[in-house]
């Protein structure tokens, strides 16, 4: 094995934390389905996806370097939202709480000399800058609009389209 075995521990811990995310976000939109919100659901649904991708691309790394893939078990999403508020506000605080976590990895690989794993977290590492920038925008959003949450889905909507281009 390429990795020590706290390191390995680690990025398993972190495997389930990015399948934890992925769950909570498709709740999420589940409950934006629900509430009529189709253009939020489909947001967050990507955000599944994209949890989803990070998970996969730890269990690649690990049997790259040899490393044992223990998959744990994910936390129960919450499914009970006041609103959208407290929906965008805790993908937010989940997108910190993520980054808080790659960044021990970072500084694991660091104090450990663990290069390897050290270039393949700073992905994670710039990844992360990329999602809390965007939760942040989508909590602006949201607040702005004032509650008009059809503003919110036109231009979100916009924005997802103008992606594709």
């Amino acid at each position: 094995m390429m990795i020590s075995e706290k390191m390995n521990a680690e990025l398993n811990a972190q495997i389930a934390a990015e399948f934890t995310a992925a769950h909570q976000y498709l709740a999420m939109a589940c409950s934006l389905d629900a509430m009529g919100l189709k253009v939020l659901c489909k947001w967050f649904t990507r955000q599944y996806q994209e949890e989803t991708q990070h998970a996969r691309k730890i269990i690649d790394y690990l049997q790259e370097v040899g490393g044992p893939v223990e998959l744990d078990a994910v936390d129960k999403p919450t499914r009970d939202f006041a609103d959208v508020d407290a929906i965008v506000a805790a993908s937010l605080e989940a997108e910190l709480d993520i980054t808080r976590k790659i960044n021990e990895i970072m500084a694991l690989a660091e104090s450990e000399n663990d290069y390897a794993t050290r270039s393949f977290i700073t992905w994670f590492v710039d990844e992360q800058v990329e999602e809390v920038a965007s939760m942040t925008d989508l909590v602006n959003l949201v607040k702005m609009a004032g509650g008009n949450l059809l503003q919110v889905e036109a231009r979100i909507r916009h924005e997802m389209t103008a992606a594709k281009s």
